[in-house]
């Protein structure tokens, strides 16, 4: 099959997993490329010509090799029929997770993504610690292995017709929502990826907005915000709201947002939006604001090797734990920016997986904006290095740090106490940051050291320098 984002076709098409088998699904309007995913402010970054170019639109079923297996029941039994999932973004590290949990639990799931995630890799000469299949085999592969479909929609949701297709095709039961750029450092670039990373966030999660308004006014929107919203306040966070007594009156308000990023500001953007629809137009809406992840393998990702999931170390969208990991492993000293205080909450990644199914299963009122603060554990920075260096003398690897000088804007020590009782309540079983796990995760990482580029190691992105001139990546 031709590349996806340079292919010509219909905005929606049935996929097979026969090759020979590709028939139109339906015609709608079809779509330029350049203003889905470069848009003007990137521009000669996605793609090296000006010629329009014709977005696909995919629903991707494989044909199966086994007898499908008896269903498992769903978390939310309010129903016998199976609730219907959208996850946007789910070819992503956090949202290819999800998508296999919730099909292993009985829901039925399709997938709505651009897989601007792998072009990203291209345009900085990237690469995933571990090799990650196509999407069309991932899909394929779970399909054979489970019996169960992923329906799959290739697009943009910037652009509204193409989103609005989707809705009305799968008419979704709820959207779990991670199709963003989310990256700090990468919206730290240049302007172009800042202002991408601002429009792409922003629009898109507005047109899910108005699509579920137009086509899906009992769907529940669970939203993957994050806890770099609130900053670093000399105060207690709070789950969403602070109740303030000010010149002898009291009210609930929003917690106050201190971002710091452009990445960050459109998260702070996305919530300010979602909160105002829940009141005007009675949208159910949760807001996860999900500290650092870490981790690569859940029970699913763990089936085969084409189920994979990616795992990121480089300085752009690498999480701490993980490159720490990754470092130990080839010999590199441990990067810690600046003095290493900063502290923020952290959870594995198999516990991103549960949050979410338990939101979907105890949905929102309708009008309710309801924000849980997605973590399960809080370390600073040097914390996390003196785990990793403790973990891996164990292993017999001679780990060292080394104090890098910060290219963030940020206090490097600081007071953090933030609350997280609310998923804890709704029944989430935390794995916590063991031995154990820190073991598997070096190990995984010495398994395919042989994969990892040193230069991708320190970071390269200043917030201070950033500049109007798009800036060149690639080794």
């Amino acid at each position: 099959m031709a590349h996806l984002l340079s292919a010509s076709c219909p905005s929606v098409i049935s996929l097979s997993s026969s090759k020979n088998s590709v028939k139109p699904f339906g015609l709608g309007k079809t779509f330029s490329n350049a203003q889905l995913l470069s848009r003007s402010s990137l521009k000669g970054l996605l793609f090296q010509d000006k010629k329009p170019r014709r977005s696909c639109v995919f629903r991707a079923t494989a044909v199966p090799i086994t007898q499908q297996a008896p269903p498992e029941t769903s978390t939310d039994n309010s129903s016998s029929k199976p609730k219907r999932v959208m996850v946007i973004g789910g070819d992503g590290y956090c949202g290819w997770a999800t998508a296999l949990h919730l099909s292993k639990k009985n829901y039925e799931v399709c997938i709505v993504d651009n897989l601007v995630r792998r072009l990203f890799d291209h345009q900085l000469g990237l690469e995933s610690l571990t090799p990650i299949a196509s999407i069309h085999d991932r899909i394929s592969r779970w399909k054979a292995l489970t019996g169960k479909s992923i329906e799959l929609y290739v697009g943009d949701i910037c652009d509204f017709e193409f989103l609005a297709e989707s809705f009305k095709s799968f008419e979704p039961d709820s959207v779990v929502h991670f199709g963003e750029q989310r990256s700090a450092p990468y919206s730290m670039i240049d302007r172009s990826r800042a202002v991408f990373t601002q429009h792409n966030n922003v629009i898109g999660t507005l047109n899910v907005l108005f699509a579920i308004k137009e086509f899906g006014e009992e769907c529940h929107l669970v939203k993957l915000g994050t806890m770099g919203e609130y900053g670093t306040p000399n105060i207690d966070i709070e789950e969403g709201y602070i109740t303030i007594t000010h010149n002898g009156r009291t009210d609930t308000l929003p917690y106050p947002k201190q971002a710091s990023s452009f990445y960050h500001l459109s998260k702070v953007h996305d919530s300010h939006n979602i909160a105002f629809t829940c009141k005007a137009w009675g949208i159910r809406a949760t807001d996860l604001n999900q500290g650092v992840v870490y981790g690569v393998k859940t029970d699913e990702t763990e089936m085969h090797e084409e189920l994979r999931n990616r795992l990121d170390y480089d300085a752009v969208f690498g999480t701490a734990l993980n490159r720490f990991c990754v470092q130990a492993a080839v010999g590199h000293p441990l990067t810690v920016y600046g003095k290493g205080g900063q502290t923020r909450g952290y959870l594995d990644i198999r516990d991103t997986v549960q949050c979410v199914e338990i939101a979907i299963a105890n949905p929102a009122k309708a009008g309710e904006f309801r924000v849980f603060n997605q973590f399960t554990e809080q370390f600073s920075v040097n914390e996390l290095a003196s785990l990793v260096t403790k973990a891996g003398s164990k292993l017999g690897l001679d780990v060292k740090k080394m104090t890098v000088p910060n290219p963030r804007v940020e206090a490097e020590e600081h007071y953090y106490n933030a609350k997280h009782t609310k998923l804890m309540e709704l029944g989430l079983e935390p794995h916590y940051l063991s031995e154990s796990l820190l073991d598997s995760l070096l190990n995984f990482a010495v398994q395919f050291k042989d994969r990892v580029d040193t230069k991708q190691i320190m970071p390269s992105v200043s917030w201070k320098k950033i500049g109007v001139k798009t800036k060149s990546m690639t080794a």
